[in-house]
């Protein structure tokens, strides 16, 4: 099959909104941080800037990019322009321990990491013993490395390069419950066909939707939830930083009033005994 521009997922999930009407719609809502939004065409726009920013820093095409990364705005940015810069980014878990890190860097040979600040302690003491990361960008404050909004902000967007549809788009590790955690890789075709599939045909999502997932994107569970089935359709999705507790997630929903809720057992449960409890009150008008 030759190599396409409509080959490139981000031109299905993000560059094809910009000749729709939900070209200025919010693509993402954050429900706490800075509480910022998003919109189809700004994420283009700022995805289209990250082949600049990889460029700059000789960064290549099928290199990888760990992405220790909150569900914050520029999650997605990083995400999608790295498909549309050919780079294959690595969505991290943002719960494991310093010496899982160390493996995960060393088995993947990311050229690349982007770090949310707050995350960055969990990995500074092992960052000199990678030898093959080029460039370390920082979501926050930080000295020591590069600051990844500033950096981002001098770039000038560049289009999606062609692509096969069976290339390589991006991994994800595995838990590692049976020893260390492993890489698997996801081609650009998979994840319209999962959209097609599970998104318009089981979850019958449509544009007017707003989503919240309290699965995390560095999830696959969380990662179609929260960003591929959404935004196959336009929809909006509610982004949470930190922990879904039962008070957290009841403030979400009633702040927010999202008509697709996606959790887990142990969060449905959670809910129900907070609510039983009296400790806060669910709006379900």
């Amino acid at each position: 099959m030759s190599e396409s521009i409509t080959g490139n997922a981000a031109h299905y999930f993000v560059d094809r909104h910009l000749d729709s009407t939900t070209a200025d719609k919010a693509a993402f809502i954050e429900s706490d941080g800075l509480k910022r939004s998003l919109s189809y065409r700004q994420l283009a726009e700022e995805s289209g800037r990250m082949a600049a920013l990889y460029a700059a820093q000789g960064i290549r095409s099928e290199e990888r990019a760990a992405m220790l990364v909150l569900d914050q705005i520029e999650f997605p940015i990083i995400f999608w322009g790295s498909l549309k810069a050919g780079i294959v980014p690595i969505a991290v878990n943002t719960l494991l321990a310093t010496d899982v890190y160390d493996t995960i860097l060393r088995d993947s040979h990311a050229s690349v990491l982007f770090v949310s600040q707050t995350l960055l302690p969990a990995v500074q003491p092992i960052l000199e013993n990678h030898a093959h990361l080029r460039a370390i960008f920082v979501i926050g404050d930080s000295s020591e490395h590069l600051d990844f909004n500033a950096e981002l902000a001098r770039c000038e967007a560049r289009p999606a390069l062609p692509t096969n549809p069976d290339a390589s788009a991006f991994w994800l590790y595995s838990s590692g419950s049976t020893g260390q955690p492993k890489g698997v890789r996801h081609i650009h075709s998979s994840l319209k066909f999962t959209a097609d599939t599970y998104g318009e045909q089981v979850l019958q999502i449509k544009e007017d939707d707003v989503v919240y997932s309290a699965a995390k994107f560095f999830f696959a569970y969380g990662l179609g939830n929260a960003m591929t089935f959404p935004m196959s359709v336009g929809a909006t999705t509610v982004l949470l930083s930190g922990r879904p507790t039962p008070d957290i997630v009841l403030d979400i929903i009633n702040t927010h009033n999202p008509s697709v809720f996606c959790g887990v057992p142990t969060l449905y449960a959670a809910l129900i005994a907070h609510l039983n409890g009296g400790h806060a009150t669910l709006d379900t008008q």
